[in-house]
C-alpha cells in the first residue's frame, strides 16, 4: 500500500561544497572537450582537499584543453578566491593523471552499444510545478539562495560551503506542511550566531519557501546547529566527483542505480540513461497517466537496447503498468545513440547540471525536462 501520513526529508548542498566542487570541475573539463570534439569519450574524476585538486580519468579525444586552467577558473567562479578560506584558485596545486579509454570498452561503444552495464531510474510526481518531489526542490532553492546572498553581498560574511535540509509532513500522500529546515553555512569568524540565525531565516529561507507551507508556530529551524562553521570547503572535508548522487537526483525519493553523472560523456548510460528515464517519467505524469511514476532502465555493456524496462506508479496509474511499459518502448528510442540524438547531449551543457540537481530546472538546454511527448502519450493511453 502507498504511504499516506509520513515525514520525508531531503538535503541539498551549495556549489561550494567539496563534493560539488569536484563535480563542477569534472563537468567543466567535459564541456571544454565536447565543445571541440562532440564525439570524445570522457570519464573524468576529481578529488579536492586542502590546497590540492587532483584530476584523473580516461579521455579519448582529438582536441587539446589545458586542464589546470579549467580547474582554476571553475574554483574561482565558485568563490574560493582567498587563501584564508583554506583553498583558493590561485595557490592550489593541480595534478592530472589522464589515460585513454580502454579499447575493450570502445569496441562495444563504437558500434552503438551502451558504455557500461547498469541500471538507471527516472522519477516524476505532480506535487510541484517542476514535477519533482517537494523536499528536494525546496532544499535546492534554499541552497541556491545561500549562494545568491553570498555572491550579491547581501550576507557578505557567508563563505562558499553550505548545506540545506527540508523535512515535509505528508498527509494522505500529499505535502501538508514544512516540519523542519536545517541550514549550515560556512561563515567568517566575526559573525555572531544569533545574527546569522536571524539572517538565514529572514533572507534565505522565507524568500524561497511557499508561505502556505510555513507555519511559524510549528516549523523548527536549525541554523548551523553546531554553533560554528568557519573551517569548510576542501580544507574541512575532501571532495570527490560523484559522491552526491542523491542530491543530484530525487533527494532519496524512489530508487537509485548507484551510478554518478558528472564527468561522463553521454555514451555512459549512467548519465544518458538517467536523463531519458527522467524525461519518460516526467512526460507520463504530465500526460496524467499517473500522479507519480518511477521508470527503471537496465543496460548491458556493448548492447544498444535496454535489457529491461520497469514501471512503478505506486498505485496512482490510470492504466496498467504493463501498458505504460509498452507505450515507452513504442514512443522512445532507448539506444544510447537514440538518447544522445534526441536529447542533443553532444553539447557543452553539463557544468550547469553539476550543482543544485540534474532534474527539475527550467533551462532550455536541459532537454530531458521537456514535456513534449505528454499529449502523444495521453492520446495513446486513451485518456
Amino acid at each position: 500500500m502507498p504511504r499516506k501520513n509520513y515525514f520525508f526529508t531531503s538535503e541539498s548542498v551549495t556549489e561550494g561544497h567539496p563534493d560539488k566542487i569536484a563535480d563542477q570541475i569534472s563537468d567543466s573539463i567535459l564541456d571544454a572537450i565536447i565543445a571541440q570534439d562532440p564525439v570524445a569519450r570522457v570519464a573524468c574524476e576529481t578529488m579536492v582537499t586542502t590546497g590540492l585538486a587532483f584530476v584523473a580519468g580516461e579521455i579519448s579525444t582529438t582536441c587539446y584543453v589545458h586542464i589546470p586552467d579549467i580547474v582554476r577558473e571553475t574554483i574561482k567562479n565558485i568563490g574560493y578566491t582567498r587563501a584564508k578560506y583554506g583553498f583558493d584558485y590561485e595557490t592550489c596545486s593541480v595534478i592530472t593523471s589522464i589515460d585513454q579509454q580502454s579499447s575493450d570498452i570502445a569496441m562495444g561503444v563504437d558500434v552503438g552499444g551502451a558504455g557500461d552495464q547498469g541500471l538507471m531510474f527516472g522519477y516524476a510526481c505532480n506535487e510541484t510545478p517542476e514535477l519533482m518531489p517537494m523536499p528536494i526542490m525546496l532544499a535546492h532553492k534554499i541552497s541556491m539562495r545561500l549562494s545568491e546572498v553570498r555572491k550579491q553581498d547581501i550576507l557578505a560574511y557567508l563563505r562558499p560551503d553550505g548545506k540545506s535540509q527540508v523535512t515535509i509532513e505528508y498527509r494522505d500522500g500529499r505535502p501538508f506542511r514544512i516540519d523542519t529546515v536545517v541550514v549550515s553555512s560556512q561563515h567568517s569568524p566575526e559573525v555572531h550566531m544569533k545574527d546569522m540565525r536571524e539572517d538565514i531565516i529572514e533572507k534565505v529561507i522565507k524568500p524561497v519557501v511557499p508561505k502556505g507551507l510555513l507555519d511559524e508556530e510549528t516549523v523548527k529551524y536549525y541554523i548551523n546547529p553546531t554553533g560554528r562553521f568557519v573551517v569548510g570547503g576542501p580544507m574541512g572535508d575532501t571532495g570527490l566527483t560523484g559522491r552526491k548522487i542523491i542530491v543530484d537526483s530525487y533527494g532519496g525519493v524512489g530508487s537509485h542505480g548507484g551510478g554518478a553523472f558528472s564527468g561522463k560523456d553521454p555514451t555512459k548510460v549512467d548519465r544518458s540513461g538517467a536523463y531519458i528515464s527522467r524525461y519518460i517519467a516526467k512526460n507520463i505524469v504530465a500526460a496524467g497517466i499517473a500522479d507519480k511514476v518511477e521508470v527503471q532502465l537496465a543496460y548491458a555493456i556493448g548492447v544498444p537496447e535496454p535489457v529491461s524496462i520497469l514501471v512503478d506508479t505506486y498505485g496512482t496509474g490510470r492504466i496498467e503498468e504493463e501498458a505504460i511499459a509498452k507505450l515507452i518502448r513504442k514512443n522512445f528510442n532507448l539506444t544510447p545513440k537514440g538518447i544522445i540524438d534526441y536529447l542533443r547531449l553532444r553539447r557543452p551543457i553539463f557544468k550547469k547540471t553539476a550543482a543544485y540537481g540534474h532534474f527539475g530546472k527550467n533551462d532550455p538546454d536541459f532537454t530531458w525536462e521537456k514535456t513534449d511527448k505528454a499529449e502523444t502519450l495521453k492520446k495513446e493511453a486513451g485518456l
